[in-house]
Formats: C-alpha cells, sequence, structure tokens
C-alpha cells in the first residue's frame, strides 16, 4: 500500500499538500473537504475512484491521505496521527506568533464592541436630545396659540362690555334718568 497524497486543510481550504504520484486530487480532495465538513466526524473513510481518502478531523483542521488501497486502514490512521501530533509545538515562533495574533484579534474585538456601544449610546442620546427639541418647539407654539387666543377672548371681552355699557348710558339717557 502506498499513500498517493496527503494535505492539511482549514475547512476548504487547503493549507499544505503533497502529491507522490502524478494525477489530479483537487476536485476529489474538495468533495472529501465538503463531505467532512458537513459530517464533522472524527475519523472518516472515503473511496473516490480508484483511491480511498482517509481524514481525520480536529478542530476545524482536516488531516488527509490518499491511498491506493481500500483494505489497509492501520497505515493511514497511523500517518495521520502523526500529522496531528506534529501540528503542535509550543516552543516554536509560529505558535507564539499564532498566540499574538490570537491575542490582537481577541482585543481588536473588544474594541470594536466597545465602539459599537458607544455609538449605540450616541445615537440614543441624540434621539432623545432631538425629542426633547421637537417638545420645546411645540410647547413654545401651543403657548404662543394659547396667548393669541386670549387676547382675542380679551378684546372681546372689552367689546361686549363697551357695547353694554353705552346701550346702558343710551337707555338711560333715553329715560332721563341721569340729569343732564
Amino acid at each position: 500500500m502506498t499513500i498517493t497524497y496527503s494535505c492539511v486543510a482549514n475547512g476548504r481550504a487547503v493549507l499544505a499538500e503533497l502529491a507522490l504520484t502524478g494525477g489530479s486530487y483537487q476536485e476529489a480532495v474538495a468533495t472529501v473537504l465538503k463531505l467532512v465538513l458537513l459530517r464533522a466526524e472524527p475519523k472518516t473513510i472515503m473511496q473516490m475512484g480508484s483511491f480511498v481518502y482517509h481524514t481525520l478531523f480536529i478542530d476545524g483542521i482536516t488531516y488527509l491521505c490518499a491511498t491506493d488501497n481500500a483494505l489497509d486502514t492501520i497505515t493511514p490512521s497511523a500517518f495521520l496521527k502523526n500529522m496531528k501530533y506534529n501540528k503542535n509545538q509550543d516552543n516554536t515562533p509560529i505558535s507564539t506568533l499564532r498566540s499574538q495574533v490570537t491575542d490582537v484579534k481577541n482585543i481588536m474585538s473588544q474594541n470594536i464592541d466597545e465602539i459599537l456601544e458607544s455609538e449605540n449610546r450616541l445615537s440614543i442620546f441624540t434621539d432623545r436630545t432631538n425629542d426633547l427639541q421637537t417638545t420645546a418647539k411645540e410647547s413654545q407654539n401651543t403657548s404662543k396659540a394659547l396667548r393669541r387666543m386670549w387676547w382675542k377672548h380679551f378684546r372681546k371681552v372689552i367689546i361686549i362690555t363697551v357695547a353694554l355699557l353705552l346701550s346702558i348710558i343710551i337707555i338711560l339717557l333715553s329715560t332721563k334718568v341721569i340729569p343732564t
């Protein structure tokens, strides 16, 4: 049995690959990666064409190898485990850099969340200010209208009072109650 192809993928994106024999594996690998993501099972074995694809799926990373023998499952399993255990070396500069990038991403996410919360609070404050301005303008308009109505009413009362007084004076003069 020969392992003819191997790759490491994050989701559907192949990060690294090695083909030991000629041939096009891209289409079959794309199909296998899609099925692995849909199933989300830790280990998968699939036959496509003349090759058998073995996968190991851990934390979103897929370790895949293709063999030309469907009967042997021990060798591909050992190969995939070896790939998996070689991936994490905590003392490497790459793992340190990954850790730093993750920290920066977390801080940036927190900052973005805080900015969005600030923007939301500012929006609420602006809306309240606009509501208060509208209410103040409406109140001014209402008080002006009330004042105009009061003056109209007051003028009518004055006119009616003057008319009544004049009527009373005319009546009194016509009856000669008032000496002239």
